[in-house]
């Protein structure tokens, strides 16, 4: 792990810590962060599995929102902007089984990026659907369990 994404997992967790409990519980760690990729993983344990041993749902949503909202945390505390978001809407679709630690990846952190840079100069609420896709890499890097797509909805604190 290297000083950025160890930043930005220390960040999560005291966000968990003080606002979202749920994110806490579930101990995300980023993996990867970069102008293209996002990927957060979220372990296997006690406190995410369900009763057939595989991630519980609540865990991959928390999952899915993280490498979405991670990206735009980062761009609006390096930017110090007064940006705030949300999740208008969040559609899944589970493809397997989660039977092991879960990497969820997001490919467009260039678009997140453009709607915080939009955001910046704008007073309106706008809005940019995200997509993203979870793996088990002790199954498979490349055959997802679970794609998601995420309504990422952006304002402006500033009055124009």
């Amino acid at each position: 792990m290297n000083k950025k994404t160890f930043k930005v997992t220390a960040f999560l967790n005291m966000f968990g810590l003080a606002k979202v409990p749920l994110i806490l519980f579930c101990t995300p760690r980023v993996v990867e962060m970069t102008d293209e990729k996002f990927i957060v993983k979220i372990p296997l344990s006690y406190r995410t599995k369900n009763h057939l041993n595989s991630m519980y749902f609540a865990a991959l949503a928390v999952g899915a929102e993280i490498s979405v909202a991670a990206p735009a945390v980062v761009a609006i505390n390096e930017g110090k902007l007064k940006i705030d978001f949300v999740f208008k809407d969040f559609k899944a679709n589970f493809l397997k089984r989660a039977d092991g630690d879960v990497h969820f990846v997001c490919e467009e952190v260039s678009e997140v990026i453009s709607l915080i840079e939009e955001a910046k100069n704008n007073t309106e609420r706008i809005e940019k659907k995200i997509k993203g896709y979870a793996v088990v890499p002790s199954k498979s890097d490349i055959d997802p369990v679970m794609t998601y797509e995420l309504t990422l909805s952006v304002k402006n604190r500033i009055k124009s």
